[in-house]
């Protein structure tokens, strides 16, 4: 199996950050690739893409979808894009440069080298890293990990970040299409089951950056939806324990039978 590397970047109405984002992708060491996700941006995120694509046409993707759809079903569509493609490590980065793209790198050794399943970019592994967010969305964020981890016993300091590294037998042995969740919820969900199928998960300590540019996406909706999802996830892991996805697996290696999280 190869080491190709794709970064998955949903957009909707990003233009004013979505150029910057992609040249400091394609800058870094390690020949990453991007695609881009746009859920039918007005103000032409989709066509600033375009364009790039022109200088990068082996390294910059672009799928189109129709309406605003969900963060969560963005993500599904790209990780079965990048398996369709034979990428081995999948990423989730964030369009708004909250996210260092330098930190890529890290999050890539820690899977590659440190031989780690999912490597997670953590705002709270050593501390509280979060740089220009109000005290409230701080603790809001800070305290719902908290919270996770009481209602499901998920070793992860943070939740609900959405900064990623998979191997790909990760999302081969997750069902994607029973992947419920399309807020935030689906980022406490992706690790929920990914720690429960027994696979071995990290955290990489990052410094979270609120956008200087563009418009958050969060709304009260999205985190009703992280609330209330947790109970439903605990109590269906109890009633309905989780499975590998057998039949989407194309890997011979299989998670080891206990995961793995650095001490905390």
């Amino acid at each position: 199996m190869n080491n190709r590397k794709l970064v998955i970047v949903p957009t909707y109405n990003e233009v004013e950050n979505i150029s910057d984002l992609i040249l400091s992708v394609m800058e870094l060491t390690g020949e990453f690739h991007l695609l881009i996700i746009d859920d039918g941006s007005p103000d032409g995120t989709a066509q600033k893409v375009r364009e790039l694509q022109q200088t990068f046409p082996d390294r910059l993707f672009l799928v189109e979808r129709q309406g605003k759809l969900g963060l969560g079903t963005a993500y599904i569509a790209g990780f079965k894009w990048a398996l369709e493609r034979g990428y081995t490590y999948i990423f989730e980065m964030d369009a708004d440069f909250s996210h260092d793209p330098k930190d890529l790198i890290r999050l890539y050794e820690a899977c590659a080298e440190d031989d780690y399943d999912l490597a997670i970019g953590s705002r709270y592994i050593t501390g509280v890293n979060v740089v220009n967010w109000p005290i409230g969305r701080v603790l809001m964020s800070y305290f719902a990990s908290v919270y996770v981890k009481f209602i499901t016993g998920l070793p992860v300091k943070d939740a609900t970040a959405g900064f990623k590294c998979y191997h790909r037998k990760v999302l081969e042995g997750i069902n994607l299409d029973k992947i419920k969740f399309i807020g935030y919820a689906f980022q406490i969900e992706m690790k929920f089951t990914a720690w429960k199928l027994g696979f071995n998960l990290t955290e990489v300590p990052i410094i979270f950056t609120d956008r200087t540019k563009g418009t958050s996406k969060m709304s009260k909706g999205i985190f009703k939806e992280a609330i209330f999802g947790v109970i439903s996830m605990k109590l269906k892991s109890i009633f309905n324990p989780y499975k590998l996805n057998q039949s989407g697996s194309t890997l011979s290696d299989q998670p080891s039978k206990l995961p793995k999280l650095e001490s905390e």
